[in-house]
């Protein structure tokens, strides 16, 4: 197993954060972003086994996890935690990296790399959302797909605003269970971040189910600046999974360049399904852009 190099916690804007590097490796060091929004790191941890040539970075973003958990409902927007990421990699004195976002993470990890683009080494779009009003438009195809009784469940709940009802939480479990991760029971690392996710969080930013966004992320839209990207990315998903691989493509084919990884028999949480494929698309990545003297 991969030395723990260092653990601790940095002060950002609204409290502190707690952070964990793997690895002392000479290559240039990997950041992991996770998703959610307030769904902690612990799910990603199979991305340790790059650590044997760079450090790789972890950390629970502010509310979620070992972090701090302010009550400040004004702290959970995007650009809080933009700031915030930049103060983590300032801290850690990270210089140029390499950033991996998932899910939410991904929506995190390209609002900073069209601010701050000079910090980056590359980005890695992990099952990402570029565009709700697409994600949106791809998880209710998937849901028109779930048996019909929990499709009227649905209807009806959201309707009446009783998405907490039993019938509407079993329609989003079983849309986890054929797009987010369908191995029985969840890998150990997830159900240790569903036991340390912020729901509050969550409810706040995107809202009841990754098929219904009512949160402050519901108007989020960034395919018209992926062109501004230059820097090399890397777009990686499952082939079942809610991030759809045919959108993906749609998006690759805006950043010229930019490589696309399906990762078959895998979906959301392909990473904990298939770990093996996953590193591997992810190492011979990151071995080519580090290996370039431009970043391509």
């Amino acid at each position: 197993m991969t030395t723990i190099a260092d653990e601790g916690y940095i002060d950002v804007d609204g409290g502190r954060v707690w952070f964990q590097i793997v690895g002392t490796g000479p290559a240039t060091p990997l950041l992991c972003l996770h998703g959610g929004p307030g769904f902690p790191h612990d799910y990603l941890e199979p991305l340790a086994g790059l650590a044997d040539e760079r450090p790789v970075v972890f950390y629970d973003q502010l509310g979620c996890g070992n972090s701090e958990r302010p009550t400040d409902p004004s702290l959970w927007i995007l650009d809080r935690f933009v700031v915030e990421l930049g103060q983590v990699i300032a801290a850690l004195q990270l210089g140029r990296v390499h950033i991996l976002g998932h899910s939410w993470g991904s929506m995190l990890l390209l609002d900073y790399a069209l601010t701050r683009p000079q910090a980056l080494r590359s980005l890695i779009m992990a099952s990402p959302c570029v565009s709700v009003a697409r994600w949106l438009t791809d998880a209710r195809a998937l849901l028109a797909e779930l048996p019909a009784e929990m499709r009227d469940a649905v209807e009806r709940h959201e309707a009446a605003g009783t998405t907490s009802a039993p019938e509407y939480r079993n329609a989003v479990h079983e849309f986890a269970r054929r797009h987010i991760c369908r191995l029985d029971p969840w890998p150990l690392q997830a159900e240790r971040s569903a036991a340390k996710a912020n729901d509050t969080i969550y409810q706040q930013m995107q809202g009841p189910s990754e098929f219904t966004f009512t949160g402050n992320l519901r108007y989020y839209e960034q395919t018209a600046r992926l062109a501004e990207i230059t820097l090399p990315v890397l777009w990686i998903c499952g082939r079942d999974d809610e991030a759809r691989p045919e959108t993906l493509a749609s998006y690759q084919s805006l950043i010229p360049g930019s490589e696309l990884a399906v990762i078959q028999d895998g979906a959301h949480f392909a990473h904990l399904e298939q770990p093996a494929r996953y590193l591997e698309r992810i190492h011979a990545f990151l071995a080519r852009v580090d290996g370039s003297e431009d970043g391509r």
